[in-house]
């Protein structure tokens, strides 16, 4: 299991888990999803409900990949698998990225 913060404009805002079966959760933390006055992080992860699961990554977080060269040299440089989209996701969207949301991978 993987797992990684979301951040929102730099505020947590949830948790990405990749289990070993390869699915995927989003949930979102309890301050952020209680309150109100905070924005749900996509138009496909609405805060009315505080746990989302998948099969494979979520479009939204998945769009925020690279791609064509630029996801071949990073894959190159950082030596891992093109097929690793967690991976390539903690790699690339921890500061660069467009958008108000970033990832940071957790430490087991």
């Amino acid at each position: 299991m993987r797992q990684a913060e979301i951040f929102f404009k730099g505020e947590k805002a949830g948790m990405l888990t990749q289990h070993d079966d390869g699915s995927f959760t989003y949930r979102y933390d309890d301050r952020w999803s209680l309150n109100p006055g905070l924005p749900s992080i996509s138009l496909t992860l609405p805060k009315s409900r505080q746990e989302y699961q998948a099969s494979h990554l979520f479009p939204f977080f998945y769009n925020m990949l690279p791609e064509g060269t630029n996801k071949e040299v990073v894959c190159r440089l950082m030596r891992i698998d093109s097929d690793d989209y967690f991976s390539l996701l903690m790699i690339t969207a921890r500061y660069d990225v467009i958008g108000a949301v970033t990832v940071k991978k957790m430490e087991n």
